[in-house]
């Protein structure tokens, strides 16, 4: 089984969501991988509000966040007045995002960027404000061509590993054999956030004492 990165061949400006810098973050190469891709970056002023709090601070979130900005690989963006319209459609009522997925595809939205959110919950409400467009994974971007290019190829799987296990990142069922098969079974243990880890943890388990 492979993966391609749905951005490969994608050139619209990309909209993170706090989790998805949570997740570059933790993987520790976080700056190279979003310098790496062609794309243009913007952050909405609410997610970096998010990793203000004093736990972003004391683990280096919301340090990461601030180089980016000031070596301009990021771009913040603070919404107007349309934008904060739809936002309050997605936080209020029977929607109740997070302020940071909400924010993402509010920006992603009025811009006609695509949004980066690994949340289901979230991906499922893009579909109502941007219907022609599904939004991007962390892993996409972890995946792209031009990162893999750049951090070589074990420099970017153990990047992969760093961001399920540190930053508890979250990927697709589909894609959960293929992350497997790159980090390998050992480490898989290690990493609860994997869909089905429960159910799968045993066989993992068994593959490792095989050796495999």
């Amino acid at each position: 089984m492979t993966y391609s990165s749905s951005i490969a061949n994608e050139l619209s400006p990309l909209v993170l969501d706090t989790s998805v810098l949570i997740n570059l973050h933790a993987c520790k190469s976080g700056g190279r991988i979003l310098s790496a891709l062609p794309n243009e970056i913007l952050v909405p002023e609410i997610v970096v509000s998010e990793l203000k709090h004093e736990t972003s601070r004391s683990n280096g979130e919301h340090q990461f966040l601030q180089n980016l900005i000031a070596a301009e690989i990021v771009e913040v963006f603070d919404l107007d007045e349309k934008g904060y319209e739809v936002y309050g459609e997605l936080v209020l009522g029977r929607f109740s995002l997070d302020d940071g997925e909400a924010a993402t595809i509010a920006t992603a939205a009025r811009l006609s960027c695509l949004p980066v959110i690994d949340d289901q919950k979230g991906r499922n409400l893009c579909q109502s404000h941007l219907p022609d467009r599904e939004p991007a994974w962390s892993l996409d971007l972890f995946c792209h061509p031009h990162v893999v290019a750049i951090l070589g190829e074990e420099l970017s799987v153990n990047a992969i590993y760093l961001a399920l296990h540190d930053g508890r990142m979250r990927i697709h069922k589909e894609h959960c054999d293929y992350v497997v098969s790159l980090i390998g079974a050992q480490r898989a243990i290690e990493c609860p956030s994997l869909p089905g880890y429960k159910a799968k943890k045993p066989q993992w388990g068994r593959a490792t004492h095989s050796g495999l």
